[in-house]
């Protein structure tokens, strides 16, 4: 509930819900997912109680931890500020990333903080100084390595491209109908404006953190970008409406660049004879013709779609303002000015083994769009942003992300936040970045390392369980 409290802001600004739904609905939330961290101390107690031994329970812990993590992720699709988030800044303890995805490096915290926990308990029995010597220089080495990995600094990589991402800053809560006589054009000008920023300042790491203001950035281009984005956001783009493909039209022309831009994608269906509406960003090339468009698959729960209408049937009374998306079901990377992309939209950062697919299809950068204007002034923006950073470092990919309201930013190969702007203020970010090709072990193989301590928790638990069970059976036949 800590953690996630914003949850319940979020629902009571925007949805519409009864004065006490909000607050029920984080209790539950909590709930659910504290049902993981019961888990965990449910197979400490199994090891614990079929060994006799602290210490295996104890080893046993960064395994059990992992596997649950894994499996908040793929049963409650809730992966959110995973234990491994804590160390995006960490430059020697994230080089585990690319191997392990976030999910290596909760096990190391997991497993620090088991070896801190039975120096504790040593420390209270009469045991040999040496063995305690023993205890002390581990946790001292252990502290030593996380105190010298936030000073680590990984390699500068060059730029070679640059972009233009949009922050419109548009309220969530409004009509963005833009029906009013002169609403779209000035709209639209100030689109087009923004697109067209080359030179200006900005700041040299993560906004509201102190971070220096950067030096003005003027593109290497002579006269366009690689790529003008616009990010998820509540404007009225709408794929089939004429004005918004003129639109797109004579601006990639006009800036000779490709489009990357956040709008609503519709499709008939022939077997429902209706239309689907899509959460979709629509890419551009820079001749102004269609390139594709890519659909967003993990939608937003209660956000974007009612899951289980049929059993739910209330739940659209206590959620006015939900949408009904379509998911989407492919993942796409799409070529432009001879460099794959990648683009995914929104809540899809947070889940690793989904954003790894576009790089591994080819994605040379990935470029994420997305609308924090939901969350408000809560800790979530600034949880999200280190969650998409993480994706950024797995995969050793530059990131641009794009958003309605901030966090605007590009993010290099390794996790740092290279130039971002202010939240909250209509502006553009010319970002600067590059390309890579190169696969890593978890863009290739993905949670195999998570996997593999879901089979061993599973099999450690399971004779566990089993070894319990036939002591309990045993006891009655050896009293009598």
């Amino acid at each position: 509930m800590g953690n996630c409290y914003w949850v319940r802001d979020t629902m009571l600004r925007y949805g519409d819900m009864p004065p006490m739904a909000p607050t029920l609905l984080l209790l539950g939330f909590s709930l659910v997912l504290g049902l993981y961290f019961g888990l965990f101390g449910l197979g400490l107690m199994l090891v614990r109680r079929a060994t006799g031994s602290t210490k295996l329970a104890l080893a046993a812990a960064p395994i059990l931890w992992t596997a649950l993590e894994l499996a908040a992720a793929r049963i409650t699709s809730v992966p959110w500020d995973q234990l491994g988030y804590s160390q995006v800044d960490n430059g020697l303890v994230n080089q585990l990333a690319p191997w392990t995805g976030v999910y290596g490096i909760s096990f190391v915290l997991v497993a620090a903080n088991a070896l801190l926990a039975e120096f504790l308990i040593t420390a209270r029995q009469p045991i040999r100084s040496a063995r305690r010597m023993a205890w002390v220089i581990a946790g001292s080495s252990l502290l030593g390595e996380a105190m010298f990995g936030y000073r680590a600094l990984p390699p500068k990589p060059a730029t070679t491209a640059t972009a233009v991402l949009v922050q419109p800053n548009l309220d969530v809560a409004g009509e963005n109908l833009w029906s009013r006589f002169g609403e779209w054009d000035s709209h639209i000008a100030e689109f087009k404006r923004l697109a067209d920023e080359q030179c200006k300042t900005y700041i040299a790491g993560i906004p509201q953190t102190g971070a220096p203001q950067g030096e003005i950035v003027c593109p290497p281009y002579p006269t366009h970008p690689d790529l003008i984005a616009w990010p998820e956001s509540p404007a009225p783009f709408i794929e089939n409406d004429a004005r918004f493909q003129r639109m797109l039209i004579a601006l990639a022309r006009q800036e000779q660049a490709p489009l990357v831009v956040g709008n609503i994608g519709a499709d008939f269906s022939a077997e429902e004879q209706s239309w689907r509406d899509y959460n979709s960003a629509l890419v551009v090339g820079a001749d102004g013709a269609r390139v594709g468009r890519y659909d967003k698959i993990h939608l937003v729960p209660f956000g974007e779609y009612i899951p289980f209408q049929n059993l739910l049937t209330f739940a659209r009374k206590l959620t006015g303002r939900v949408s009904s998306f379509t998911r989407g079901d492919e993942r796409k990377v799409f070529r432009l000015n001879g460099h794959r992309y990648g683009v995914f939209i929104c809540y899809e950062s947070v889940f690793a083994d989904e954003v790894r697919h576009f790089a591994q299809l080819g994605a040379e950068v990935l470029v994420n769009i997305s609308d924090d204007g939901w969350y408000g002034d809560t800790s979530a923006p600034w949880q999200h942003l280190n969650m998409a950073r993480m994706r950024a470092i797995e995969n050793r990919r530059w990131l641009l992300r794009d958003t309605n309201n901030g966090v605007t930013a590009v993010i290099d190969p390794y996790g740092r936040v290279r130039q971002s702007i202010p939240r909250h203020a209509v502006d553009a970010l010319p970002a600067q970045f590059g390309f890579r090709d190169d696969v890593t072990f978890y863009t290739a193989h993905g949670d195999f390392f998570a996997w593999l301590c879901v089979f061993l928790s599973l099999g450690l638990t399971g004779w566990a369980a089993r070894k319990l069970l036939r002591q309990e059976i045993a006891a009655p036949s050896a009293d009598g």
